[in-house]
């Protein structure tokens, strides 16, 4: 991939076919071939948006670096998320 600031690399998306849910639809080739770029929001996208990567996650697959604090800190206040069932 290249990026906007000149910069190139590969992204492996074969990461993501274990990854289930949506993802699951990688396993299709076809379907993977059909990617376009969402202009408005600047993501891949597959199917009618309903499969789509963050350049950041590409970003930092592609070229090793990490993601931007913001993407880290979402994460891990996601990760720490518990649901207590209700009575």
């Amino acid at each position: 991939m290249t990026f906007e600031d000149c910069v190139t690399g590969i992204v492996d998306f074969s990461k993501y076919l274990n990854q289930g849910s949506v993802f699951e639809k990688f396993n299709c080739i076809e379907f993977f071939k059909n990617f376009s770029i969402n202009k408005e929001l600047g993501v891949l996208t597959w199917g009618d948006d309903e499969v789509d990567i963050a350049p950041e996650t590409l970003y930092a697959d592609a070229t090793n670096a990490p993601l931007p604090d913001w993407m880290t800190l979402r994460q891990e206040s996601l990760a720490n998320l518990s649901f207590q069932p209700t009575s």
